[in-house]
């Protein structure tokens, strides 16, 4: 399919305006799950570790499922894709009102709600990345910032909606919200050239005429044939019998030496046909070693090596705080009169401020992306190891204000992988990263929630939070220096298309 030139306005920011609202309604309940998590607790009974799982699945399935994601969207467009994705996170929601345990959350929530919001997302981005390229990084920076204001939003509706309607009522209200996605990835038109031929006759032309068994002219030589050869011998049976007779048995002669050249025909296409797809799986196979081994050169850098590191420890500590800080309140006696803003709304504003904030900052000449990144891993892990001293709401706030901020360090990541990787490798690269992403996100608060299982407090899960994230910081900060990168470049080159990151080079 060829796309026309992106226009960088016109109908591109319609594409903007939705793709904002798609993940406005698709991540505002999955982010802002820490309200219902509280819920959950009191309606199953179940431990914090397992009833955590619901939320980790929602935020993390997607980004496990990327790679699925994209040969989705890929195969089929950006807008099919959203609106199948629409009824699967407002079927999802809505499923899950009518959960008989925390099992059925798993997949009513967890994975129907999360496999369609990593869906949403990849139709949004590759949909944006298509209509703009100059004013990419300002589309794609607004865009982003709807999963955090339905955080901001979703946090106190949903707590407002479980005292009006209970928690069945708000999963149904919530999940019928959700089908606006379905208007939303309606008004996503593709971005396609008029002139273009039509897909089917695109798909047959590229197919080469030695691998059809019949053609057209062919068959339509040997129907005229069968039907003039038919009329003859009728005729001729009419007039003379004997005559009929021989005739049928020359023309059985003739047909069975033209069946016999048919069939070497067809086996010479048929083994032209297995060759071809002999060929066709061994170049498969060729691209999936390419994959792999361009994989094992990413891991031969090591600020790449310890950036993968980086991610899966910033994801597994410091994800459970926007799901857990509702209960970290509830646990530490709290009273309801002091409560003026839910904990994850502070949480949701303050990452879309840390988005926009730390993302300007990026464009700097002068600022390093890469230490703008350490030094925020560096602070969340101060920050989560600072949770068990505060006793009042005020404090918390300010926590999970600072944590909400740190967190918008989503925005710098691609500018981190790229300066690493390069741009040939950026995909490939990001993809990896997300994985890994989505594997701290689903495994985080689990493991926060058994280490109160096992010690009945928060205080040693988040020093262990804060210790991951603190890791993670210290070891891209090394991989960085100056000096490290000094010492391996003169023991071993990186392979071509890839470079370790200078502190020197601006961002």
């Amino acid at each position: 399919m060829v796309f026309r030139k992106p226009p960088d306005g016109g109908w591109g920011w319609v594409i903007v305006v939705v793709s904002f609202f798609t993940q406005f309604l698709c991540y505002g309940s999955p982010l802002a799950v820490g309200v219902l998590y509280l819920e959950w607790l009191d309606a199953f009974g179940e431990g914090k570790g397992k009833t955590a799982w619901v939320g980790s699945l929602a935020n993390g399935i997607g980004l496990l499922a990327s790679p699925v994601c994209s040969i989705c969207v890929s195969s089929f467009g950006a807008r099919p894709v959203a609106i199948f994705s629409g009824f699967m996170v407002a079927g999802g929601l809505m499923m899950s009102s009518f959960a008989p345990n925390i099992y059925f959350l798993y997949v009513s929530y967890g994975i129907v709600v999360g496999l369609g919001c990593g869906l949403l997302y990849t139709a949004t981005v590759t949909i944006t990345c298509q209509y703009f390229d100059k004013h990419r990084g300002l589309a794609l920076g607004l865009i982003s910032t709807g999963s955090s204001v339905g955080l901001f939003i979703y946090a106190a509706l949903q707590r407002e909606l479980i005292e009006l309607y209970g928690l069945d009522g708000c999963l149904l209200i919530v999940g019928a919200l959700s089908l606006n996605i379905l208007a939303c990835g309606s008004l996503m038109r593709p971005l396609e050239s008029s002139s273009s031929p039509p897909p089917e006759k695109m798909c047959v032309d590229k197919v080469p005429d030695q691998y059809f068994v019949y053609h057209e002219k062919e068959k339509t030589a040997e129907e005229n044939i069968s039907i003039l050869e038919k009329g003859y011998i009728d005729e001729k049976c009419v007039n003379n019998v004997p005559d009929c007779k021989q005739d049928s048995v020359l023309n059985k002669n003739v047909l069975s030496s033209i069946n016999v050249n048919e069939k070497d025909t067809y086996k010479k296409k048929v083994v032209e046909q297995t060759n071809f797809c002999k060929q066709l799986a061994k170049r498969k196979w060729q691209l999936y070693l390419t994959y792999w081994k361009e994989t094992m050169v990413l891991f031969k850098n090591k600020v790449f090596s310890a950036l993968f590191v980086a991610i899966l420890l910033f994801d597994i500590g410091g994800f459970p705080p926007s799901l857990l800080m509702e209960d970290v309140a509830r646990s530490a006696n709290i009273s309801e009169d002091d409560y003026y803003m839910p904990l994850i709304s502070i949480i949701g504003i303050m990452t879309t401020v840390g988005k926009l904030i730390l993302g300007i900052l990026a464009d700097f000449k002068w600022v390093n992306t890469l230490y703008l990144y350490v030094t925020t891993l560096l602070m969340t892990g101060v920050a989560l190891f600072a949770i068990p001293f505060a006793k009042s709401y005020l404090t918390l706030a300010m926590l999970s204000g600072i944590l909400g901020f740190l967190t918008g360090n989503w925005s710098i990541f691609p500018y981190v992988t790229t300066k690493t990787v390069g741009i040939e490798k950026l995909t490939h690269a990001y993809g990896i990263l997300m994985f890994f992403a989505g594997l701290g996100n689903s495994l985080g608060p689990p493991i926060v929630g058994w280490f109160y299982d096992w010690t009945q407090e928060y205080d040693t899960a988040f020093y262990f939070s804060g210790f991951c994230v603190l890791l993670g910081g210290f070891l891209l900060l090394l991989a960085a220096l100056p000096c490290w990168n000094a010492c391996t470049s003169q023991s071993s080159k990186l392979p071509p298309n890839t470079y370790s990151y200078k502190v020197a080079s601006n961002a």
